[in-house]
């Protein structure tokens, strides 16, 4: 009987294999906590000489801050500030203090309440990729992004619960740059119901992502210190200075007592030092500057350590990401952020210009010094492509199963009695097989995780099904997805307000008679 059940199985797959109808594999929607020790390449003493390093970098060298309202915040905080230079100098003994109040846990409600999230510790979070100005896939290759395929990406990023949080994808450049945010807002809230984003780029978009974030989750402006219900992130101008707009978008949410993420921009031998230490020593001085400004604005508001440090190709100069000292910067990084007791995010990245083997090796490599360094929010999880420029649809496919097996790979195994498998032993003859027993009956749907993409199967399966490879299999799953696809819930009565709510912010951003979506 079990030898028919599995055969039967096996039967159907091979058909819908030969149909050509992909089979996606999807882990249910769970918290993932990361039980393993995390890697630590340094000592303790070594990384408190990279923080005191780092407080002589922010006291003797400070950082260049060009927006007026930061620099009075630092200077009311008892920062040394330079306004003719727009430089702040930060007192180790205020840096120390001041970091204290950042929570090292907070949640992340989504508008599915069960799929908020837990942000500290041990628990890890996927986000897609984001910022990327094209897309791409195998279809139609190399392209600006458009609105109507960034819904697309946002009903993937609702569609795979490896990914939770709605924000990311790339620029739809077919609408006008200064109001495009509402409709990136507008498409995360319509067709996902997971944890909101929002730009920070100048603080008029940040309070139209506070706003849209209200009216979603159904509370008022003051309500927002109350609860997380939408996030942000934002990039230092490495090497040591933070612009108007990113410091205006943090002080916005900040003062909302909603999380920001700090991540420097530190490529080491190009915006940072060429070797690992001195770049993760920027890193953290510029990291620790923005997450004092969080706290200077509003104490105890949550904010996450953002670690990107890579390095470069010295012949050409051009970013390179999943390299070894890549890896190594985001073990360290999470040292830190221990040490700290701050949230740490990282990243998965790669260099190549299309969906091969080296963005599949370079994006296993930056994803393991994720994990490993217990980055409690992993960014750019699914879609990240040529070094960050493009986003792709089939890469977002081998990327989620990749995020996948890494879940599984941290999942905690068990050793009782069940497990230690001695009756399933008794039950097979020397020379004989499992495949038929209780015991492997019992779990055979989930006695272990079977990536799709890589079409676990013999060669004449393989050909028989048309002998496609991974790219060409992730093509036709995010097809089969986006077919598939179902709109989460929403509230009539919400939605309207927030079309409304666009309609009018567009009205004040790009007049009148622009055409409004």
């Amino acid at each position: 009987m079990h030898d028919t059940h599995i055969e039967s199985r096996s039967s159907r797959r091979r058909k819908r294999r030969t149909a050509g109808v992909p089979e996606k594999t999807s882990l249910p929607w769970k918290q993932i906590r990361n039980t393993l020790p995390p890697i630590e390449p340094l000592s303790a003493d070594e990384i408190e000489s990279i923080h005191q390093a780092s407080l002589q970098v922010l006291a003797e060298l400070g950082m260049k801050v060009t927006d007026l309202e930061a620099r009075k915040i630092y200077a009311e905080g008892g920062a040394r500030v330079d306004d003719p230079e727009e430089m702040v100098y930060l007192d180790p003994e205020m840096v120390e203090e001041v970091i204290k109040t950042v929570p090292a846990e907070y949640t992340h409600n989504a508008r599915n309440p069960n799929k908020s999230v837990t942000l500290g510790g041990n628990h890890i979070t996927f986000s897609g990729v984001a910022g990327p100005a094209f897309v791409s896939d195998l279809d139609r290759g190399r392209r600006p992004g458009t609105y109507a395929e960034l819904c697309d990406y946002k009903k993937l990023f609702q569609t795979y619960d490896i990914i939770h949080y709605a924000g990311g994808g790339f620029e739809p450049l077919d609408l006008p740059e200064n109001s495009r945010h509402l409709d990136v807002l507008l498409a995360e809230i319509r067709y996902t119901d997971k944890c909101m984003s929002t730009s920070l780029l100048g603080s008029n978009r940040a309070r139209d992502g506070l706003n849209m974030a209200c009216i979603a989750h159904g509370i008022t402006y003051e309500d927002l210190p109350k609860q997380v219900v939408v996030g942000g992130g934002i990039n230092t101008n490495s090497p040591r200075l933070l612009d108007g707009p990113m410091a205006g978008g943090l002080i916005e949410l900040a003062r909302a007592g909603q999380p920001v993420i700090v991540t420097p921009f530190t490529l080491a031998g190009a915006m940072a030092p060429v070797t690992v230490i001195g770049a993760i020593t920027q890193q953290n001085a510029e990291a620790l500057a923005g997450i004092v400004l969080t706290q200077l604005v509003r104490p105890g508001t949550p904010a996450v350590y953002g670690g990107f440090t890579s390095n470069v190709d010295m012949r050409t100069g051009s970013p390179a990401f999943g390299t070894p000292e890549q890896t190594k910067a985001s073990l360290i990084t999470g040292q830190l952020c221990r040490r700290y007791k701050i949230p740490f995010r990282s990243s998965n990245t790669n260099a190549s210009t299309s969906v091969d083997a080296q963005s599949a090796y370079e994006s296993e490599m930056s994803l393991w010094g994720a994990v490993m360094g217990h980055a409690n929010r992993i960014a750019h999880g699914g879609g990240w492509l040529e070094g960050g420029l493009v986003a792709s649809f089939e890469k977002l496919i081998i990327d989620v199963e990749m995020m996948q097996m890494m879940a599984e790979f941290v999942e905690p195994l068990v050793v009782n009695e069940e497990t230690l498998a001695i009756e399933a032993m008794r039950e097979v003859q020397p020379g004989g097989h499992y495949f038929g027993t209780a015991h492997t009956m019992e779990r055979y749907d989930s006695a272990f995780y079977s990536p799709v993409v890589s079409d676990w199967t013999n060669f004449e399966n393989w050909k028989e099904a048309g002998g496609l490879d991974s790219a060409q299999r992730a093509n036709a799953i995010w097809k089969q997805a986006i077919n598939d696809y179902e709109q989460p819930p929403l509230d009539p009565a919400i939605l309207e307000e927030l079309e409304d709510y666009v309609e009018r912010r567009k009205r004040e951003l790009i007049g009148a008679d622009a055409v409004l979506r």
